[in-house]
């Protein structure tokens, strides 16, 4: 008698990176379902070929339905497959990242959704605290020479506001001086005409990034 055929278990999971008291979390939600009905995990769902496109697509949607949310930077990570992974079966999820807002996730006020410092979120289900952890090892490498540390911010920000997301990414500390002597050599940001921030005692002008998306650097910041 010919073996059964055994069909893999296709999903994608998102790391969902924030930054909260200048330290990044990541934004879990506890699973309605088995296995591990309750727990938190990432934000994560089956692949669904009927509509679709890619497993990027399915990652959008998936983060739109499960979590309402919408984001600038979605970019994928790695695969992490095995027959170990999952108590359902042989399986293989497609592993995103992304960077969101903290007013963005604020104004959620989903109950399911949790946010906590990657230092904490241990224990996770599966395979999920190796998918934190890569997806943290990414964007402390790509932050030291892209504008990638940007998109923990709003679309608009002050230059303390963006030096403080850049040492929460690369988990260190950085000169003040040089540091803004840096951004303006590489261009990455312009002002916004007007606009100052009242957040502090004294109005700080605002800027936002020169170009939409993720920016290369050919050097480091």
């Amino acid at each position: 008698m010919a073996a059964e055929l055994i069909r893999p278990i296709l999903t994608v999971d998102v790391v969902l990176l924030t930054l909260h008291d200048d330290r990044i979390h990541v934004v879990l939600q506890a699973r309605e379902k088995a296995p591990h009905a309750g727990q938190l995990a990432l934000v994560g769902g089956y692949v669904h070929p009927e509509e679709d496109v890619s497993t990027h697509a399915a990652a959008v949607r998936v983060l739109r339905d499960k979590a309402g949310l919408s984001v600038r930077v979605l970019e994928q990570l790695m695969t992490f497959s095995g027959g170990k992974r999952d108590p359902r079966g042989w399986s293989a999820s497609i592993a995103y990242y992304a960077l969101l807002p903290r007013a963005d996730f604020a104004a959620r006020g989903d109950a399911s959704l949790k946010m906590l410092p990657v230092a904490e979120a241990r224990g996770l289900p599966f395979d999920h605290d190796a998918i934190v952890a890569g997806a943290l090892e990414r964007c402390r490498r790509r932050a030291a020479y892209s504008s990638l540390p940007a998109f923990l911010l709003p679309v608009e920000f002050t230059l303390p506001e963006l030096r403080r997301a850049y040492e929460a990414a690369l988990g260190r500390s950085l000169n003040d001086s040089a540091f803004r002597r840096k951004v303006d050599e590489l261009r990455m940001i312009e002002p916004v005409t007007g606009s100052v921030s009242k957040a502090t005692a004294r109005p700080a002008q605002l800027f936002r990034l020169a170009k939409s998306g993720v920016v290369e650097f050919d050097r480091t910041v």
